[in-house]
């Protein structure tokens, strides 16, 4: 009796072994997948956008921040930009397991993006840019993580690692404008 009540919302290896013979061209989305397919799709373009112009900004801010510090920083925004390769390219994955297409085409790369890309400017006015990207995306991905709960643990779990990473950039970006201002940008 225990053993029945322990495994009770099992579903029994004869079972998934038949359902997974049916549907072959769905690849990895099942029948037990909860979330909308095409609405998980377009919400990772988004990410992918978002990313992407993260990418962009940061590797802008590596190539043009100047003074004294501007080694250390641009090593810092440079570091940024590669952890945002990474989301971006784990979010066009995760598009192709759900079978759509990723889409980095540069038309309408803005529009498509949570964030704004910025226009440079002296270091403190980059660090701005990037700590106000980071505040921004934050918020977004508490949105999406709360969206997809238990419908699409597997988002869900990408976009709870892509949130920590975020939470690391803010903090390094206000201890940079702490340190280059003299007085925390935020209260």
């Amino acid at each position: 009796m225990a053993d029945d009540k322990k495994n009770a919302f099992l579903t029994d290896v004869q079972t998934l072994r038949a359902n997974a013979k049916k549907s072959l061209d769905d690849g990895a989305v099942t029948a037990t997948y909860k979330g909308d397919v095409k609405t998980t799709i377009d919400i990772l373009q988004a990410v992918v956008a978002t990313e992407l112009v993260c990418v962009l900004r940061y590797t802008m801010h590596a190539i043009s921040v100047e003074g004294l510090t501007s080694e250390s920083v641009g090593a810092e925004f440079s570091e940024h930009a590669a952890s945002e390769r990474k989301h971006m390219l784990a979010a066009a994955n995760r598009i192709d397991q759900l079978g759509g297409v990723p889409n980095f085409n540069p038309e309408g790369l803005a529009t498509r993006s949570a964030t704004e890309y910025g226009n440079g400017g002296n270091l403190v006015e980059m660090v701005k840019q990037d700590l106000i990207a980071e505040r921004v995306v934050i918020e977004h991905y508490q949105e999406l993580i709360r969206y997809f709960g238990d419908n699409d643990p597997t988002t869900r779990i990408m976009l709870e690692g892509f949130l920590a990473d975020e939470e690391d950039h803010a903090t390094d970006l206000h201890d940079l404008l702490v340190a280059h201002e003299g007085k925390p940008f935020l209260n």
